[in-house]
């Protein structure tokens, strides 16, 4: 028995049309919050991210099954629909399903559906009410609107990859593909958004979210910085742009993290590596002073802590009120106990796990009265084709 539907969003329906990651990534958002999110996937081909592995669900034979780490990520509390939209059968099912939903989502190119009639103008045109999202590399309108909506390009497009790396090395894109997941963040945002006002007025409307868009967007303070400064800002590798000391330190066996963030938690730090005389020079004693003469104060602050070794820094750093912790690696993240006490690993039943079950993250947002729920494993292709032409359009 699936686990109860707590979530606020329970009712709500959403078609998804969306593959790969920000579009997913986005519903799943919304299905965990209870949203009955019915995923749209190709006959006998379903999602690409299926196919982007090694690695994969471990089978019962110990073999790697069809369902990879990457798709599993993004595919929860989802059922899933096999539709050919190239079909006109297909296609006019996928818009009776839409005409049922509240929400329409999906992530082709500018008018890559108008062709089979499920554009806004279509959808909108049998059902005025439905919240219609569509996600692109480069938006509906300007001149790169034809471009492909790849993470990677996104990256590089939106300036963040300027500003990441080390400052002599190449331009660096973040580790996750950030520009999907910050583009579904986005997304699942305005739909909320969106549907607040149709919940009010009963007017649908057209979301158009770019992956571009929301890297600008995601440029905050250092975009702001060049825009009120006229300089560009450089890559600084592990170091802030604004705040000194906030940064990597190399310790004594390893590696720690001090994020100083205001002068008196200075003065304390500097006391505790056994340097209070920073705190008194007037080149550090402020946080503006210190990002003058950052050259000279890291240098100092690198030669010291080079002799603490990294428990014994973070220890001190815990006792003196000093923001800094250890350099987690992804599986030091999943056995800590702030981890497992915050739910942020999951257990769910899967058909295909030799285990009986899989291994996932969890949602980061903890409700008091309507808690998320894990209802639907990262559902198989076409899954659930049947339950979902019954309950949404009556069909035996």
């Amino acid at each position: 028995m699936s686990p109860q539907n707590t979530g606020p969003l329970k009712g709500l329906r959403i078609l998804d049309m969306s593959r790969i990651l920000a579009g997913p990534y986005a519903t799943q958002l919304l299905g965990d919050m209870g949203a009955d999110v019915i995923k749209v996937e190709r006959p006998g081909m379903g999602d690409d991210t299926r196919g982007w592995g090694p690695p994969y669900v471990t089978a019962a034979a110990g073999e790697a099954s069809n369902e990879s780490a990457y798709y599993m990520s993004a595919n929860r509390n989802k059922r899933s629909i096999a539709v050919d939209m190239a079909d006109p059968e297909g296609a006019e099912t996928l818009r009776c399903l839409a005409e049922k939903a509240d929400v329409v989502i999906q992530n082709f190119k500018p008018k890559g559906l108008t062709k089979y009639g499920l554009d806004y103008d279509a959808i909108s045109a049998r059902n005025p009410a439905t919240v219609y999202c569509s996600i692109s590399g480069f938006g509906q309108t300007g001149p790169n609107s034809h471009r492909a909506g790849y993470d990677l390009l996104a990256q590089a497009a939106g300036g963040i990859m300027s500003l990441t790396g080390d400052p002599d090395g190449a331009p660096t894109k973040v580790g996750v593909g950030i520009a999907d997941i910050m583009c579904g963040m986005y997304a699942s945002n305005a739909i909320l958004a969106a549907l607040r006002h149709r919940d009010a007025t009963g007017e649908g409307q057209h979301i158009d979210i770019a992956l571009a868009d929301t890297q600008v967007a995601w440029l905050a303070n250092e975009g702001v910085n060049y825009l009120l400064s006229g300089d560009a800002p450089q890559r600084r590798g592990n170091q802030h742009p604004n705040i000194v000391p906030y940064q990597v330190f190399e310790c004594a066996d390893g590696h720690a993290v001090v994020a100083v963030g205001n002068d008196a938690q200075f003065t304390r730090f500097a006391a505790l590596i056994g340097l209070p005389e920073l705190a008194e020079d007037a080149r550090f004693a402020t946080n503006t002073a210190r990002l003058e003469h950052r050259v000279a104060l890291i240098a100092t602050l690198e030669a010291r802590i080079r002799q603490i070794k990294k428990t014994t820094l973070v220890a001190d750093m815990e006792v003196a009120g000093v923001p800094g912790g250890e350099i987690n690696t992804v599986p030091e993240v999943f056995v800590s106990e702030q981890v497992l006490a915050r739910d942020m690993k999951i257990t769910m039943p899967h058909p295909q796990a030799g285990s009986g079950h899989v291994d996932l993250i969890g949602n980061p947002v903890k409700f008091s009265a309507t808690p998320v729920s894990y209802r639907h494993h990262p559902p198989l292709c076409g899954e659930h084709t049947d339950d979902i032409l019954a309950e949404w359009l009556g069909e035996e």
